[in-house]
């Protein structure tokens, strides 16, 4: 990590200036955080391989794992890759918004082979924030951006959690303050004839079920490369251990509560939420477990989440966290 503050990085206004700062960066071959709904990504100009490779040094990122392409719209979206019915009706329904369609790779499409990981598929997403669709319309290209934040690490919902990861390491920050959603989007691949749910996000399964007009397949076979972003074993990683469906605290364990399960307990705990609103528990996953990291807790006890709507998100983001480095 010897190149962590070679640079300055620049925090720049959500207005006409910073959009203009911002959009010349990224035709530079430049890096620049942006806000979206979900998470703030990492955006780089998807179209050029040596900006897309400044994104994996910034981030540290495996180079096998494919960056999602963020355009401005369904058109530019056509452009990049093949849209079946199902796809049409997808983008139809929930674009803008978190939702990233891996499809096949359209003939001349723009987004480059490292972008893809080498793939022959695309991960492409209309972002439902004023601030990205704005950039994304000024750079007029599609724009790679994954989350803005050191690879495995907690991702960011608030431009204070990109600086302290990627601070000195990227070119700007545009300031879109938090983010509603707090999670990532949800991943489908329409590939071969198949639908899967690769990564489960802010979307629901149900949502997407309901107007495919059936279930999901089960999965894909990925072979040794994964087909979309956030299918490591090992993502969204604190530097201390999680302990996962936690029915109370143990000694020297910090909690990430929900629903007040650790209420008295002595100890550092904090409550995704006390209502038990999965929503605002999402909001606040990444910021409650980067302070937990961050208030040097090496044992978190996380108590247990309902898996359903955005439930699913919140535990598959904890089960990555709690899985095994190597």
């Amino acid at each position: 990590m010897s190149e962590k503050n070679t640079r300055t990085t620049r925090l720049l206004a959500a207005d006409a200036e910073g959009l203009a700062a911002a959009s010349e960066m990224l035709r530079e071959n430049r890096l620049v955080a942006f806000p979206t709904e979900t998470v703030y990504g990492l955006g780089a100009d998807a179209t050029n391989a040596r900006a897309v490779a400044e994104i994996y040094r910034a981030k540290g990122r495996p180079s096998f794992n494919p960056l999602i392409a963020h355009v401005a719209d369904i058109a530019m979206a056509r452009r990049e890759g093949i849209f079946d019915v199902r796809a049409e009706k997808l983008a139809e329904a929930f674009w803008p918004g978190p939702l990233t369609l891996v499809l096949p790779q359209a003939t001349g499409a723009s987004v480059c082979d490292l972008a893809r990981a080498g793939l022959r598929s695309v991960g492409l997403r209309v972002p439902d924030h004023p601030v990205a669709l704005a950039l994304l319309a000024a750079a007029g290209r599609p724009i790679a951006a994954p989350s803005a934040n050191l690879s495995g690490h907690v991702s960011p919902t608030a431009p204070a959690h990109v600086l302290a990861d990627l601070g000195g390491r990227i070119d700007a920050v545009i300031d879109g303050g938090p983010c509603g959603i707090g999670v990532e989007s949800t991943i489908v691949a329409l590939l071969d004839g198949k639908a899967a749910l690769l990564r489960p996000g802010g979307l629901s399964r149900a949502a997407l079920e309901a107007v495919l007009g059936g279930a999901f397949a089960v999965a894909f076979d990925e072979g040794e490369r994964p087909l979309s972003p956030g299918l490591l074993a090992s993502h969204y990683a604190p530097r201390g251990s999680l302990r996962l469906e936690a029915e109370n605290l143990r000694e020297g364990e910090a909690g990430l509560d929900f629903g007040g399960r650790f209420a008295g307990a002595a100890g550092n705990v904090l409550d995704l939420s006390p209502r038990e609103v999965l929503a605002e528990a999402a909001a606040h996953l990444f910021t409650f477990l980067r302070a937990l990291d961050e208030s040097g807790a090496m044992h978190i006890a996380v108590a247990p989440i309902p898996c359903v709507d955005l439930g699913e998100a919140i535990n598959d983001r904890l089960r990555r966290a709690a899985a095994p480095r190597g």
